[in-house]
């Protein structure tokens, strides 16, 4: 079973955006899948609970800040959001649970200096335990100085970029009816699924 663990000890970077749209998509391929939150915020459960009865099932994986069960049987897929400062203990379990690590980073210097370290722990954890390991860049608008910046940025650091993701409000008004982008016709969103075509390839290798 795949586990997908998003990360980034920043807060508001988009964690859950991203969470909740990754179960989307495996959910729109036919999987069953389970979404778990370890923020204190519990953001993506509340998600959960706003989702249609109409839509493609997502499970949810009972996971708390303290506590992380291994995901229950009857599922193929597993996505975790986790909180932002996540370190010691709690990263070293929710790494040793991960297939797959996704860390969302927005063009934003404090942004990018407040990910370097927690980068390069995750290089030694993928040398450790074989995790893949890809940059998903967030709220990018290509014309400004700041994406520019996360572009030299991210070509430093020896992990893939699976994507880069604009600023628009299909995200916030789809997440407050518990959908992702992967619920609607497509052509309501296509150049948002354009963005998500190297995440989506990503996901499935």
């Amino acid at each position: 079973m795949p586990v997908v663990v998003v990360a980034n000890p920043k807060g508001g970077v988009g964690k859950s955006t991203l969470s909740t749209n990754i179960a989307g998509y495996y959910a729109s391929r036919g999987h069953p899948v389970i979404l778990g939150d370890t923020d204190p915020q519990q953001s993506a459960r509340l998600w959960l609970g706003l989702r249609p009865p109409a839509a493609r099932a997502i499970g949810t994986w009972d996971a708390s800040a303290d506590v992380i069960t291994r995901p229950p049987r009857g599922t193929t897929h597993a996505v975790l959001d986790t909180p932002a400062g996540l370190q010691g203990w709690r990263m070293s379990d929710v790494f040793k649970l991960a297939d797959k690590i996704i860390v969302p980073l927005q063009p934003s210097v404090f942004d990018i200096f407040a990910t370097r370290s927690f980068l390069d722990k995750l290089a030694e954890h993928r040398h450790a335990a074989g995790a893949q390991i890809g940059i998903v860049g967030m709220r990018v608008d290509a014309r400004t100085k700041a994406a520019e910046q996360l572009h030299h940025f991210v070509d430093t650091l020896g992990f893939p970029v699976l994507g880069y993701l604009r600023d628009t409000q299909n995200y916030i008004h789809l997440a407050a009816h518990g959908l992702t982008l992967f619920d609607v016709a497509p052509g309501r969103v296509a150049r948002d699924l354009e963005q998500w075509q190297g995440i989506c390839t990503w996901l499935d290798t």
